[in-house]
């Protein structure tokens, strides 16, 4: 008897989402090709961190127009608008970012980016190398769709618009950090947050994730020398911090090599830029390096940030030169909740087709949703950005000036991110 209960319920479970997902189609069509005329706007109109003041103004109109009343000026630049407010229930927070690249784009495309924006006191270009203009409009287009059934969802779903996702200027806060200081996942308190990334390396109607890490920590540095500077034909009158710093980047390739258990996860640190000197023949007191770790496992991660300042410190000794390490932004490893993860993976394979869903490996890129999943259970995801039949060995990965994803990825966007959405309610989670 209590067999047959539960058939009966798990019928009606099932016919309510095959209806639910007939609705929700529909008006995805119906608004799909405003969605692609809002991603072009927002391709065209590419802006820096920390400085999307037309975005988020538009951004702000449509929410107004969509019927919602959306709250600006969040972490500087974004914008969050809260769907049935005041209503009891659970309460569902889906994140886009919004901001661009200093990147110049060669794509020829009649909305190619030809914004500009200042950037380390430089004028440079701006894009959106890295699709933040479709996760917007795909926003917005979930926005509008879950506003028409407002009144079949039982609790609130809070639409959060986030700035600075490539990190605030130097001397600045920004992005999804500063949203969570100032409270943006309180008053309604966040139960859970679903959030993804378009990928140019994947076929559009794909789906990729996993549980646990799926993005690396990021830890951002800089390491300053100094030594005494003196004429390039006699070395032995100053103390050199261009040949302390050779010696100390290759003794830093050791971190990973020889320190971290590489079977556990991956971790990579990377020098990515060295300053220096102004001739040839005269050797500079002063010099500095930029680079970058990423990590995928906490305890490697605090292995790598002790070995750093330990090779620094005594490679600087062993040349008499002195040294400083000084650490900037930092991301926490993007980690999605195993439980919430199983719970919701269904209803990816259910409005995207279980073939098109896949475990993908952990990759080294980090990502500050992080900071929203360190407070709230959440899922992050990956959408295929590239059109069928492409090669994808051939296609431009993100943040160069070729990066291009096709608008046919956005239905894909829409549907996973409404359907996680109703079904996070309808499940009882």
């Amino acid at each position: 008897m209590r067999i047959a209960f539960l058939h009966i319920i798990l019928s009606l479970f099932v016919t309510h989402a095959q209806t639910s997902d007939l609705l929700i189609k529909d008006l995805i069509e119906k608004n799909l090709t405003e969605t692609i005329e809002l991603r072009h706007w927002f391709h065209q109109n590419a802006e820096l961190s920390n400085r999307e003041f037309k975005t988020s103004k538009r951004i702000a109109q449509e929410l107004k127009k969509i019927g919602l009343n959306p709250k600006t000026g969040i972490a500087k630049t974004g914008v969050v608008a809260v769907l049935n407010e005041g209503k009891p229930g659970p309460v569902v927070a889906l994140r886009a970012d919004i901001d661009g690249l200093p990147v110049k784009e060669r794509a020829d495309l009649p909305w190619a980016s030809k914004m500009t924006g200042l950037y380390n006191g430089e004028e440079v270009p701006v894009m959106h190398a890295c699709g933040h203009d479709t996760h917007t409009a795909i926003l917005l287009a979930t926005a509008k769709v879950l506003y028409n059934i407002k009144d079949q969802i039982p609790g609130q779903v809070k639409f959060i618009f986030q700035p600075a996702e490539e990190g605030p200027p130097p001397g600045e806060e920004g992005g999804a950090e500063l949203m969570v200081k100032e409270g943006v996942l309180k008053n309604p308190d966040v139960d859970a947050i679903f959030g993804l990334h378009i990928s140019s390396k994947s076929t559009v109607g794909q789906v990729l994730l996993k549980p646990g890490s799926i993005m690396a920590a990021v830890d951002e540095f800089r390491i300053d020398l100094t030594g005494a500077q003196t004429h390039g034909s006699t070395p032995w009158t100053g103390i050199d911090p261009i040949v302390t710093a050779s010696q100390m980047i290759n003794s830093i390739q050791t971190i990973v090599s020889r320190s971290m258990p590489l079977t556990t996860a991956a971790a990579v640190v990377t020098i990515g830029s060295i300053h220096g000197g102004v001739r040839s023949n005269i050797i500079p007191e002063k010099l500095y390096m930029l680079g970058t770790i990423r990590t995928l496992d906490n305890s490697m991660r605090a292995t790598v940030l002790t070995r750093l300042d330990e090779i620094v410190q005594n490679v600087a000794a062993a040349n008499n030169v002195k040294a400083e390490v000084t650490f900037m932004n930092s991301y926490p490893v993007t980690y999605n909740d195993p439980e919430l993860y199983e719970k919701m993976l269904p209803t990816l394979m259910r409005v995207c087709g279980a073939d098109n869903v896949n475990y993908m490996d952990a990759i080294t890129g980090a990502e500050d949703f992080s900071f929203f999943q360190r407070e709230v259970p959440g899922v992050y995801f990956f959408i295929g950005g590239t059109s069928k039949g492409m090669d994808l060995e051939k296609v431009a990965p993100h943040h160069t000036p070729d990066f291009y994803v096709d608008d046919s990825a956005l239905e894909t966007g829409i549907v996973s991110m409404t359907s996680l959405t109703l079904d996070y309610f309808t499940k009882g989670l």
